[in-house]
């Protein structure tokens, strides 16, 4: 028993500390992205860093002026906001000079629940437009059935396989456009925040170290209390 409850001990004692050790580095993690977004907006039309450079700005404010190539809008089904499934709406603009194409995540628009395949006519205006935002990694993936879907409705989009599909220069990154909708469109953009979940991490280390209080506290009842204090008090 003693054995056991060491064993058990040093286990829950370990797990403890290792989502204490998570909880730090994502709180680290959170405050690097914040620092991000409180940097000035970079202009990625005047001088457009390389793609590692790029990967490292992700989450800072951001502006770009280019075309946009409405023929290549994807829609990703079942996305939420606001708890209300819908798409969120992708447009690839081209910067200028005609070489490298940023995919912009425009904004979230809701579902026809009559015609699933109806979609939304999103406005995008010919000739060159400012878009603001914030760099982003590439949009997050769902579980799907089967490979890759093609067409307007997708349920996820790889970056690579639809640089692929479509011969543009896609950059690694996209841009999170935010604002409200210049067009006056049904574009909605109450992105949330990013949030790493580190209160999650709390949580679970909670529950370990008090697993490990409960261990010493049986061990100490049922060995020690039980089985030497409570006979003495009984003779």
């Amino acid at each position: 028993m003693t054995v056991a409850a060491l064993l058990g001990l040093a286990a829950t004692v370990s797990l403890g500390r290792w989502q204490l050790s998570r909880a730090a580095q994502k709180e680290a993690l959170q405050a690097a992205i914040d620092a991000q977004n409180r940097l000035p907006a970079i202009d990625l039309s005047r001088a457009l860093p390389g793609a590692p450079e790029l990967v490292a700005l992700e989450h800072r404010q951001a502006v770009a002026r280019g075309r946009w190539l409405p023929r290549y809008t994807v829609f990703l089904d079942n996305r939420q906001m606001h708890g209300q499934p819908g798409f969120d709406v992708l447009t690839p603009l081209q910067l200028p000079g005609g070489g490298a194409v940023l995919l912009v995540q425009r904004g979230w628009v809701p579902r026809n629940f009559v015609d699933r395949t109806a979609l939304p006519t999103i406005d995008s205006p010919a000739g060159e437009v400012e878009v603001r935002g914030r760099m982003a990694p590439p949009p997050g993936k769902l579980y799907e059935f089967g490979g890759g879907q093609g067409g307007a409705i997708r349920q996820n989009l790889d970056m690579a396989a639809f640089a692929a599909e479509t011969g543009l220069p896609l950059l690694p990154v996209s841009l999170l456009q935010t604002g409200a909708d210049e067009t006056g469109g049904p574009l909605q953009r109450d992105w949330p925040a990013a949030n790493l979940g580190v209160e999650k991490h709390y949580g679970y280390a909670f529950q370990w170290f008090g697993l490990a209080t409960l261990i010493v506290f049986l061990y100490v009842w049922f060995q020690i209390v039980r089985r030497y204090f409570l006979p003495r008090r009984r003779q």
